[in-house]
């Protein structure tokens, strides 16, 4: 099984923790019509870490660095999941029980179904593990 297929490259933005700053990235993407799929921010002493799968990740990277953002990639997946109770519970359950540790977590909710986003300390045994129990892995082509 090739697991690169749904290995996806998501970039995270470090910046300071200030007024205008996510309105600053947002339309720098914006500006080289960079769709973003799902992002979430985080706070760490004055600093912010805006994570976010986008349709062009390497275009990103080049914007946002040329305007003085420090940016990197890192790869995650994406699994779709119940839309209901016990959605969530599921995947943590396959992804516990195959002793990987998830190091963070962001989700949103579509139309068909909700999508868990998901930085584990082993991704390749991640994919095994949830394609063997049957999970919905999203395709890393479905970002780009």
């Amino acid at each position: 099984m090739d697991t690169q297929e749904y290995t996806i490259k998501q970039i995270s933005v470090f910046s300071e923790n200030r007024p205008g700053r996510l309105a600053a990235i947002a339309h720098a993407l914006e500006e080289e019509k960079i769709n973003i799929f799902a992002f979430s921010i985080a706070e760490a002493k004055g600093f912010g870490v805006v994570r976010a799968l986008v349709d062009k990740p390497d275009l990103a990277y080049k914007k946002l660095t040329e305007l003085g953002f420090m940016v990197s990639f890192t790869n995650v997946i994406a699994v779709r999941m119940r839309d209901e109770p016990g959605g969530l519970s599921d995947i943590a359950r396959i992804i516990g029980d195959a002793s990987i540790n998830i190091e963070y977590a962001y989700a949103y909710s579509g139309r068909d179904a909700a999508v868990l986003i998901l930085r584990v300390d082993h991704v390749e045994d991640a994919i095994r593990s949830i394609r063997a129990a049957g999970g919905d892995l999203i395709r890393a082509e479905m970002f780009t």
